[in-house]
């Protein structure tokens, strides 16, 4: 089973939209979701405050332009 990463942070509508999109795509895909809140580790909150919510699939990761269904659906398919 996959594990997929969200890094993201409270009251943030585009990490809503991510969660939503990952929890949709758990119906086909077979996965799990671990949500990391970036401002409850420095070092999270220093290398992606300006890029969430990002997605990490095995070691690549989408930012919040890249994140979207046809996207996820092609990382989860492979392998």
């Amino acid at each position: 089973m996959k594990e997929v990463i969200l890094y993201s942070k409270e009251n943030c509508c585009l990490c809503e939209d991510a969660k939503e999109l990952l929890n949709m795509l758990k119906k086909d895909y077979n996965f799990t979701v671990l949500e990391k809140d970036i401002y409850k580790d420095d070092t999270l909150l220093e290398k992606y405050q300006f890029e969430i919510p990002v997605v990490r699939i095995d070691e690549e990761e989408l930012n919040c332009e890249q994140i979207d269904v046809f996207s996820l659906r092609e990382r989860l398919q492979e392998k």
